[in-house]
């Protein structure tokens, strides 16, 4: 039978519930579980697709098209498997299921209340996601407990535990061991008020991750066994760590997954000789590279949270010491230009919606195209670069999106616009292109060779396209399109000819990389900023050693190879 994960917080939020479940994850397919894993968020959205960056960070989508919390995002990147919609549940959408279900007539005239139709609704999905094909579920539950909006959440899943057996469920609960300065101690009372608090919930946690800045001592370790009834084998300590990969070896080593395991009756012992390596590349980053993110939303890098991991999975591949310059669109303009971004060894304009900030990105794009720099645009980054080649090149002067211009599609150069299948739809999410999206690249072209294949595939979330009544007239010039939908109707990818690295994608590959995998357009955009830098300043790139070593290498172990190029060390990989 499918066994389940219920991950709670306590005390404050952003405590790195998503990062423990996510590692617990990571621990149990390494002993040869199939896992799969789901959030349940208590806010009323019915999914975070309409929520500001700045309030929720950025969406993160599904190969089937959900838009769901970032959270998903790290647990594909720590269990590598693809996650559905099915994966992200909200008050909102379980609120009007059941409200829709009552309208239907489902529940033959009875009174609908909390308990048990919403209660029942939230454990239909998550009863969803097992199955045959599934050893655990990992659920976790957002928000920390004692906010009034998650009491539902909390007693479906304490009802859970009884309908599939107590031997089938286990609770893991994330709380807070805060370090007091002026008193010089850690102090273990958050944590006994957050656990009386999900005990007063009918929850009793099985095992607690101490969150702390430091390690905790074995004198505090034994109080909150004491004081809150939990195994000493259960009090696990999460310490801050430098690399978030660095968490699942430091959860093993605490014991985290062997306390589950004895408590849901699973066997094995985990294989992470990959994952050490991996981590040990992480540690041993030595060669220097500044790259500039300039968006919309930066004063806020959760906004970006995926395309700064697919970065540092490009840096990990070629052993880079990554060192990220957040620059905000709405600034780079006029004479600002070239002082924010000259000293750049590559630059990424991201993706995001609305008008404020695009004629920052149209000038970062022209200053890196006129300067060599490598640049990687991604959607509405991508669509900026083409605004730029046709005002500057192509002398379309007003040359736009009608997106940010709604008279733009009735002028000559809507370049980026709506397809007329879309214009007349009322409801714009009608309109958008969200998932996974199959593009033909051109033979010889550079993404192709980027990519290693004519045919690939990425997840999308966009509404404006390239306008194809152009597509001649930029294809005229060095500016090519070499990525299109297979009906030959929507562009999916542009690069320019005799410039090192100048590619623009309309998807987000970004939601496809893994730390022991990057994403082929990261990694090929990485490695154009590593030949870039190395080529203006050759010193950067001699190592400091003490011994007669050219250059920090790593071990590499016979009995796995860690899935990246076996000469990654020596020459730097491309992002995307």
């Amino acid at each position: 039978m499918t066994k389940h994960i219920f991950v709670t917080g306590g005390v404050v939020s952003s405590l790195g519930k998503g990062l423990t479940a996510s590692s617990l994850g990571r621990l149990l397919k390494a002993r040869g579980k199939r896992v799969t894993m789901q959030k349940l968020d208590p806010y009323l959205n019915v999914d975070p697709g309409t929520m500001n960056p700045f309030e929720h960070g950025e969406v993160y989508v599904t190969d089937d098209g959900g838009e769901t919390d970032l959270d998903l995002g790290h647990y594909e990147r720590f269990i590598d498997e693809p996650l559905t919609k099915a994966s992200n549940a909200t008050s909102g959408s379980i609120y009007s299921s059941v409200i829709a279900a009552e309208r239907r007539g489902d529940y033959l005239g009875k009174t609908v209340q909390v308990i048990p139709h919403i209660t029942d609704e939230i454990k239909r999905r998550i009863g969803a996601l097992a199955g045959s094909d599934v050893d655990v579920v990992i659920t976790e539950v957002g928000g920390t407990v004692g906010d009034i909006e998650i009491l539902p959440f909390l007693e479906a899943i304490r009802q859970f535990r009884l309908d599939v057996g107590r031997e089938n469920v286990c609770y893991v609960h994330v709380t807070l061991v805060p370090y007091i300065g002026p008193a010089g101690e850690q102090k273990t009372k958050p944590t006994q008020h957050s656990v009386t608090e999900l005990r007063s919930r009918g929850i009793q946690p099985d095992v607690i991750v101490c969150r702390s800045d430091r390690p905790i001592t074995d004198t505090l370790r034994e109080k909150i066994s004491n004081l809150c009834d939990v195994p000493l084998e259960g009090i696990i300590n999460a310490p801050d760590a430098t690399s978030l990969y660095e968490i699942p070896i430091t959860m093993h080593q605490e014991g985290l997954d062997q306390c589950v395991c004895s408590i849901l009756g699973l066997d094995g012992e985990p294989d992470l000789v990959e994952w050490r390596r991996l981590v040990n590349r992480v540690e041993r980053a030595w060669k220097p590279l500044t790259i500039g993110i300039v968006g919309k939303y930066v004063s806020l890098p959760d906004a970006y949270l995926s395309v700064v991991e697919a970065l540092r999975h490009g840096a990990i591949k070629h052993q880079v010491d990554l060192k990220i310059e957040w620059i905000m669109s709405d600034h780079v303009e006029g004479l600002l230009v070239g002082d924010l971004l000259k000293d750049l060894d590559g630059i990424v304009l991201p993706g995001g919606f609305g008008e404020r900030g695009v004629q920052g990105k149209i000038e970062a794009a022209h200053f890196a195209r006129e300067n060599m720099i490598p640049c990687l645009g991604l959607c509405l980054g991508m669509q900026m670069m083409t605004v730029e080649y046709a005002r500057n090149e192509l002398g379309l002067l007003d040359a736009h999106s009608s997106e940010f211009d709604t008279q733009t599609h009735q002028t000559a150069h809507p370049v980026i616009d709506l397809m007329d299948s879309q214009r007349d739809i009322t409801d714009l999410g009608g309109t958008m292109r969200l998932g996974t999206y199959v593009a033909v690249l051109d033979e010889g072209s550079q993404v192709a060779e980027i990519y290693g294949d004519a045919v690939v595939s990425e997840r999308h979330r966009h509404r404006y396209e390239f306008n194809p009544k152009f597509l001649a007239e930029f294809e005229a010039t060095s500016f090519r399109c070499t990525g299109m939908s297979p009906d030959g109707r929507l562009v999916e990818f542009i690069e320019l000819d005799g410039h090192p690295f100048w590619v623009g994608t309309q998807a987000h590959p970004e939601l496809k990389s893994r730390p022991n995998r990057p994403a082929p357009l990261f990694d090929a955009f990485i490695d154009a900023s590593l030949k870039r830098a190395e080529g203006l300043d050759p010193s950067r790139f001699v190592p400091v050693t003490d011994s007669a070593e050219s250059a920090p290498t790593i071990e590499k172990s016979p009995e796995v190879e860690l899935n990246l190029d076996a000469d990654a060390a020596a020459s730097p990989a491309p992002l995307s």
